[in-house]
């Protein structure tokens, strides 16, 4: 697999944004070394890992009232919908199915990344600066 490694390009300095893509980019490394015969289980921790991240994004994106929730959250269920669509074929043996889907993962991440995980990083900096002005301490 032509895996996207993380970079310190890569950081949007939200730590936990940042943390979550690089345990993200990690995670799609690892499966690519899982064999074919736990490749299933291994896919389904994947989504599930997915999902859980993006509803912790979609969650911070809420309490911020973030204006790009509708476009971003569309975004993940598109991903989601793709991977839950074929996950139950990966289960039951299709394993190149799966690893033809977590080869595409990379290339979604880093248009993403450079795109609506950037413009939240923006929102949620605007949003501490606002914080940090109306408390008197910027």
């Amino acid at each position: 697999m032509d895996s996207v490694r993380w970079s310190p390009d890569m950081s949007l300095g939200v730590p936990a944004l940042d943390a979550a893509h690089r345990e993200f980019l990690q995670d799609l490394m690892r499966l690519d070394g899982v064999g074919d015969e736990n490749f299933g289980a291994a896919f389904q921790e994947l989504v599930a890992r997915i999902e859980a991240d993006f509803h912790e994004e979609e969650s911070l994106m809420e309490a911020l009232d973030y204006p790009g929730l509708r476009s971003h959250r569309e975004q993940h269920a598109r991903v989601l919908s793709a991977l839950h669509h074929i996950e139950p074929r990966v289960v039951e043996g299709d394993v190149a199915l799966g690893r033809d889907a977590v080869e595409l993962l990379p290339q979604w991440f880093v248009v993403h990344l450079s795109t609506m995980d950037t413009a939240l990083a923006f929102a949620l900096e605007l949003n501490n600066e606002e914080k940090k002005r109306v408390a008197g301490t910027a």
